[in-house]
C-alpha cells in the first residue's frame, strides 16, 4: 500500500477520496494509477483526474522488517479526463470497440506538454485491458511513458464507476437554487385554461 497521501495528516475537508490500483512485480516494471472525481461546479466543468505512476523499487516482504514496492509519484503522469474522454473509456470497457480511436487514443495538449491516453480491450496473451500515457514535453525532450494491465475484475469495477460518476461529471452535486417560479405558475394557469376552453 501506498501511503504517500495520508488522509491523517492533511487538514479536515482537504482529503479527496480515490480508487486506486497497484500493480507492482518483481521486475519493478509495474505500475500505480489513481483516479479522482471532481464533480462540475459554478462554471467549471467536471472531470476525473487521473495519474499514473511507474514503480520505483520492488521491495522485499520477507524477513522481520518488510519492505513494499514504492511508485513514482514524483513524476506522474496526469491527465484530465472530461465527458467525451471518459464515454469513449466506457465505449471500450463495454465492448462497443476494442481500442479508444483505433490505436490513435486521445490527445491532451497544454503548453507544457502533449499526453496520448491509450485503452484497447486485450485477450492475448492475457485477457484485460491495456491503459498506456505517453507524455512528451512541449519543447522536445524525453518521452515519459507509464502501462498498466487492468484485469477483467478491475475494468468491470472501474467502468461501474465511470458511469456512476458521469452525472456528477456533467451536472455537478445537485442543489436547489432560489428563483422566481411566478412566471412558470403564470404560463399553466393561462394553459389550463386554454385547455378547458
Amino acid at each position: 500500500m501506498n501511503t504517500e497521501t495520508n488522509p491523517k495528516t492533511q487538514a479536515p475537508g482537504q482529503y479527496r477520496p480515490s480508487l486506486r490500483f497497484y500493480h507492482a512485480n518483481a521486475k519493478g516494471t509495474g505500475c500505480a494509477a489513481t483516479l479522482e472525481l471532481h464533480p462540475a461546479h459554478d462554471d467549471t466543468d467536471g472531470s476525473i483526474m487521473m495519474s499514473v505512476a511507474n514503480q520505483m523499487t520492488v521491495g522485499n516482504r520477507m524477513g522481520p522488517n518488510p519492505t513494499f514496492p514504492r511508485f513514482d509519484w514524483e513524476n506522474r503522469i496526469c491527465v484530465k479526463l472530461d465527458f467525451s474522454d471518459l464515454c469513449a473509456m466506457l465505449q471500450v470497457f463495454r465492448g462497443e470497440c476494442e481500442s479508444i480511436n483505433g490505436e490513435h487514443g486521445l490527445y491532451h495538449r497544454t503548453a507544457k506538454a502533449t499526453t496520448t491516453i491509450r485503452l484497447r480491450h486485450l485477450v492475448d496473451p492475457v485477457s484485460g485491458y491495456s491503459l498506456e500515457l505517453y507524455k512528451t514535453p512541449a519543447g522536445g525532450g524525453e518521452e515519459t511513458r507509464a502501462h498498466i494491465l487492468l484485469s477483467q475484475a478491475e475494468a468491470l469495477g472501474l467502468c461501474e464507476s465511470i458511469a456512476g460518476s458521469l452525472y456528477l461529471v456533467a451536472f455537478g452535486i445537485p442543489m436547489l437554487v432560489p428563483h422566481d417560479t411566478a412566471a412558470y405558475r403564470r404560463e399553466a394557469r393561462e394553459m389550463r385554461h386554454e385547455a378547458a376552453a
